[in-house]
């Protein structure tokens, strides 16, 4: 049987996981996006497999994401079932992110890209 992590614990683990510039450029994109594959997170930042699979799966077991897959393909969306701290730091983060310059230009990049 698991524990539940406590709010505190849970929090921490959050923040460790949006600490990285490149993790929290990932978060911005599916908060944008709703889901991307993990080939279009890697062609958008102009990151390696390698860094992108190890991002996602921080955010992955932060709590923070969840993945799909679809044959060969990962897809990768933000965490909708989170518990109510992660919901309520992800919806904060929804609103600071939108304004961001980072995010915002790797949001045009993506919609160059495939949309």
């Amino acid at each position: 049987m698991q524990v539940s992590a406590s709010p505190h614990e849970t929090a921490a683990d959050a923040f460790q996981a949006l600490s990285d510039r490149t993790r929290l450029r990932i978060f911005g994109l599916l908060l944008h996006a709703g889901e991307l594959c993990g080939c279009e997170v890697e062609a958008t930042l102009g990151i390696s497999q390698t860094r992108a699979s190890r991002a996602l799966t921080a955010l992955r077991r932060a709590g923070l994401v969840v993945d799909r897959r679809d044959g060969a393909w990962v897809h990768y969306a933000v965490d909708r079932r989170a518990d109510p701290l992660l919901r309520a730091l992800v919806q904060g983060l929804r609103r600071a992110l939108a304004e961001d310059a980072v995010v915002r230009a790797d949001v045009a990049n993506l919609q160059r890209r495939c949309c």
